[in-house]
């Protein structure tokens, strides 16, 4: 897999190489992978902005300029991908960030949960406080009661947290296998909301590990 850093300015860069109708973005290098060849693009916004890790195909390359483009290749991204660039259409808008019940940080967060025959341990591939998506090619039947430890970032214990299972997604269905969950509301949903705040700022500032990066 070729692996190259892409840097942005500014959002409205973002607009300018994305494009939304193919979900495929265009990476300007000088050395481009051939056509087939997987790519992984370390998307960096602005000096302090969001990092996201974007993988995909080479679908086209330009080994040199040709009129206004540049050398460079167009990257189809998987739907793996779909999450983050939800996350960052919304951020390079504007207002999806102030909107909690639209926001999903596109985050892969440990996480184990209570499955048919024992403890399920994988990771996630968005969170809010609202809710959970994770990652199973086996998950729970709609409407299941779950509970779910989740490692934080900067938190030492797991979040204990529970829900029910509001929709699943299945290998056939050509879309990220797994469960999307909604926690319950109880007397922790205000500290949940104080912890989503703190790992979206963190996310912003390009401060968390690299593990956590989908």
């Amino acid at each position: 897999m070729s692996r190259v850093e892409l840097h942005l300015d500014n959002k409205s860069e973002w607009i300018k190489i994305f494009d939304p109708r193919d979900h495929a973005v265009f990476v300007q290098t000088d050395a481009p992978p051939e056509v087939g060849q997987s790519m992984r693009i370390d998307l960096a916004i602005g000096d302090n902005g969001p990092r996201v890790i974007l993988r995909g195909t080479v679908v086209s390359r330009f080994e040199k300029p040709e009129g206004d483009v540049p050398a460079g290749c167009v990257v189809a991204l998987g739907v793996y991908e779909r999450e983050k660039i939800n996350y960052l259409n919304g951020f390079v808008r504007g207002g999806l960030l102030n909107l909690r019940e639209r926001r999903r940080l596109p985050l892969r967060l440990s996480v184990t949960y209570g499955g048919v025959d024992g403890p399920c341990r994988t990771f996630t591939r968005d969170i809010n406080e609202e809710g959970i998506f994770i990652i199973t090619e086996q998950p729970l039947p709609e409407h299941t009661k779950v509970h779910l430890l989740v490692k934080v970032p900067k938190i030492d214990k797991p979040l204990s947290l529970t829900g029910t299972v509001t929709h699943t997604v299945i290998v056939e269905d050509e879309d990220v296998p797994g469960m999307g969950i909604v926690f319950a509301k109880d007397e922790r949903t205000e500290e949940l909301i104080q912890i989503i705040d703190d790992l979206e700022k963190d996310f912003l500032s390009g401060s968390l590990p690299e593990e956590v990066l989908l």
